[in-house]
């Protein structure tokens, strides 16, 4: 079984080199930027010029790209060269409803499509210890899981096509929220003249611990906004969540919340750095 993997940025990059260390097979690389390809190459991937040339050589085409019209693009230019022997896997974070618009679109030429967005971050991604919601048919699914299973540890089927991508966002919406409420009381404590790691430890302590003060407190106290995973993806996700909010007819405060701390954060231009740099915003709306 050919695999082919498009989208080698901060998860794609390492999450195909995690199948092309663990497959018997041959696997197929393609990303805009040549660095991106020649890199994998240099681990024992095989470059290709298009996605439509990766998706023709390919059995199984694996997309990681940024944006939903990422997706529906990669999706429309491989469509000729899909089959009844292909099984595509979108690993994005996307709208889900632009992804079961792909699926529709796919499955009509005979293949097969999940959706199977990732949480977790960088590190994850390396030890191919990613958590991995996956949407779609029943048989589709469990014809995934093993190639899914090269990336990553927990994996859940949550239902039919787009689902995986509910179940992300939703994820990322809480994930949000708990940021915001850190990084508030966070800055209040400090206000008081209680220090970052008097407040983690404290935290610990009670039902308030959580895993991104867990993972971040150190990076906020040194200033360390190294990208693993940016403000601009989870911006996005943001995003994508009012508008699924909107769509049901329901009313978020919360995540409405951490979307006006997104807002400013992008607006100060710091869409690039990691995600916990959002607490400089936070700090920047006390003014």
């Amino acid at each position: 079984m050919k695999i082919g993997f498009v989208g080698l940025g901060i998860m794609g990059e390492s999450m195909s080199e995690n199948i092309v260390k663990k497959h018997d097979d041959e696997v197929y690389v393609f990303d805009f930027v040549k660095e991106k390809v020649e890199l994998l190459e240099s681990k024992g991937a095989i470059g290709c010029s298009s996605s439509l040339k990766l998706a023709e050589k390919s059995d199984v085409i694996i997309s990681m790209v940024p944006k939903s019209e990422h997706s529906m693009a990669v999706y429309k230019e491989v469509l000729p060269a899909l089959d009844d022997t292909k099984l595509c896997i979108d690993m994005s974070t996307i709208d889900p409803s632009v992804s079961v618009e792909i699926s529709e679109m796919v499955k009509k030429t005979g293949a097969e499509f999940v959706d199977a967005p990732v949480v977790k971050s960088k590190p994850a991604a390396i030890a191919g210890k990613l958590g991995i919601y996956v949407g779609g048919d029943e048989k589709a699914c469990e014809k995934a899981m093993p190639i899914l299973s090269y990336m990553g540890e927990n994996i859940i089927r949550m239902g039919g096509n787009g689902k995986g991508l509910v179940m992300k966002i939703c994820h990322n919406a809480l994930v949000s929220q708990i940021q915001n409420g850190v990084n508030e009381t966070l800055t209040l404590a400090r206000a008081y003249g209680i220090d970052i790691e008097s407040y983690t430890t404290a935290i610990s302590y009670g039902g308030g611990q959580n895993f991104y003060l867990d993972s971040k407190n150190v990076p906020i106290k040194n200033e360390d906004y190294t990208t693993a995973f940016s403000i601009e993806n989870m911006y996005k996700d943001v995003n994508i969540c009012m508008n699924m909010a909107k769509e049901s007819g329901l009313k978020l405060q919360g995540e409405n919340a951490a979307k006006q701390v997104y807002d400013k954060a992008m607006e100060l231009g710091f869409g690039k750095e990691d995600f916990c740099a959002t607490i400089k915003a936070v700090k920047a709306m006390q003014r």
